[in-house]
């Protein structure tokens, strides 16, 4: 399958595309990158598809979550760690309540540029070109740090590259040991004040493991666990760059990630990006909003997976708490009723965004755990799988987000407001909304075993 130029992909109409300034420059950088070795494998894109296939037919499930935006200078061997420490976590609390495998996917390792609502940003009587994330420019509000700069597409590759290799130094060194991941959540539990509610299922996974090794049963994957790479396909002058054809099949893969995705603003049908992923064979996301129809979703699969795979397609829905029950049921009837292989997920964060009283960019925990448990309910009363979550988290016990465990407030919000974009779930919410979902999944029937 070959894959348009860029020339043909810019005269379809791309949107969210930075303003570069310097032709020369952004040509010199893009001959860069298609000289580069690839970030991923298609062997390894082709695995992640094969587990998403299970999570499309309701034998497993997704859990997706990283940085709303990366930035470069985060890119520390304990921010990796500690990303990846907190997703490991929510893992294995999933994985026991669900009784079916967690497909691991960082939201890491490429997430470098954000679509904004405008392409400029004013403040007092200065106006300058929107931050779009650290692959096009800097955060600073300045002439110069705002000016879009191609080598910076050079610098996602390399910071990218650090950050594969940290994480599979870590899931194959054993930080991703199970038993040990257990004993971080144990201390959750004990020291957290909101980690009480939680002892009873922390205890039965404990009595689990207690179990295993008592018959000495101590499988290579106690030790080590599958972890996979994604972020929004945006730019398309560094997906494309990042393209190459498979050396065992003749075919397009974007080894830039394992996963790419379609966002809100960049799904239009016959657009430049949906152009784009059309082509490659890894497996692939859209983000479907509250303005989504059911005719837009059948349209998008029959354009992004027209042999209807099971794994290479994922809709990712981001309705918001007020919206979920009243939009998804109808895209998910009628999504199913033409027959189409798709994996749902709910993203609880981008519909739920609001500006606190203090001015800072916030979202309420209870609004995020609201979407979560609409997005279960639908699903339950229509018997389909609720495949997943795609949550935006960090390690670290920053103050982004209100409400929770700790009660946040928006006064709180400045203590440590970290983000350069949109709000992330800390360390310890992230953990309280495993163990919610896990209450929800221990709920929910998953798809009986063909073997049995």
């Amino acid at each position: 399958m070959s894959i348009p130029t860029l020339a043909e992909l810019h005269a379809q109409g791309a949107v969210q595309q930075p303003n570069w300034p310097d032709q020369a420059a952004l040509d010199t950088a893009v001959a860069k990158l298609r000289s580069v070795p690839p970030l991923v494998f298609a062997g390894e894109c082709d695995e992640l598809k094969d587990k998403l296939a299970q999570v499309t037919r309701g034998e497993a499930f997704l859990l997706q979550g990283g940085d709303c935006a990366e930035t470069f200078e985060q890119v520390t061997a304990d921010n990796v760690r500690a990303k990846l420490r907190v997703l490991l976590q929510m893992a294995v609390v999933l994985t026991y309540a669900a009784s079916v495998p967690v497909v691991k996917l960082g939201r890491l390792a490429g997430q470098y540029a954000k679509p904004r609502s405008s392409d400029t940003e004013t403040r007092g009587d200065i106006t300058l070109p929107a931050y779009r994330g650290d692959a096009v420019n800097g955060y600073d509000f300045t002439e110069q740090a705002r000016v879009p700069d191609p080598q910076r597409l050079v610098e996602v590759y390399n910071n990218s590259a650090a950050t594969l290799n940290l994480v599979r130094a870590f899931v194959t060194g054993g930080y991703a040991d199970l038993r040990q991941v257990h004993t971080w959540n144990t201390d959750f539990v004990r020291s957290s004040p909101i980690g009480k509610r939680y002892e009873k299922l922390a205890s039965e996974i404990d009595r689990a493991l207690t179990f295993m090794k008592a018959i000495g049963a101590d499988p290579g994957e106690f030790h080590r666990a599958d972890f996979h790479s994604s972020h929004e396909a945006l730019l398309l002058e560094y997906e494309h760059a990042m393209t190459r054809i498979d050396s065992r099949t003749g075919d397009p893969y974007d080894v830039s990630a394992h996963f790419v995705w379609i966002g809100e603003r960049t799904r239009q049908l016959d657009g430049a990006h949906v152009e784009l992923l059309s082509r490659i064979r890894n497996p692939i996301g859209v983000k479907l909003g509250p303005t989504s129809t059911a005719d837009d979703a059948i349209a998008l699969a029959s354009r992004l997976n027209p042999d209807n795979e099971a794994g290479r397609l994922t809709f990712i829905t981001r309705f918001g708490a007020g919206r979920i029950r009243d939009g998804l049921p109808d895209l998910i009837e009628k999504v199913g009723a033409a027959g189409l292989q798709v994996a749902w997920v709910c993203d609880p964060m981008h519909g739920n965004t609001f500006e606190s009283s203090t001015g800072y960019k916030t979202r309420r925990f209870e609004d995020v755990i609201s979407e979560v448990r609409g997005f279960f309910d639908v699903h339950r009363g229509l018997g389909s799988w609720p495949g997943g979550l795609h949550v935006e988290l960090t390690g670290d016990n920053v103050t982004e987000c209100v409400g929770g465990g700790e009660a946040l407030q928006d006064t709180d919000l400045a203590q440590r407001y970290e983000s350069v974009c949109d709000p992330r779930l800390n360390r310890i919410q992230s953990l309280e909304l495993a163990f919610l979902v896990a209450e929800m999944l221990s709920e929910v029937t998953p798809a009986a075993d063909p073997a049995s």
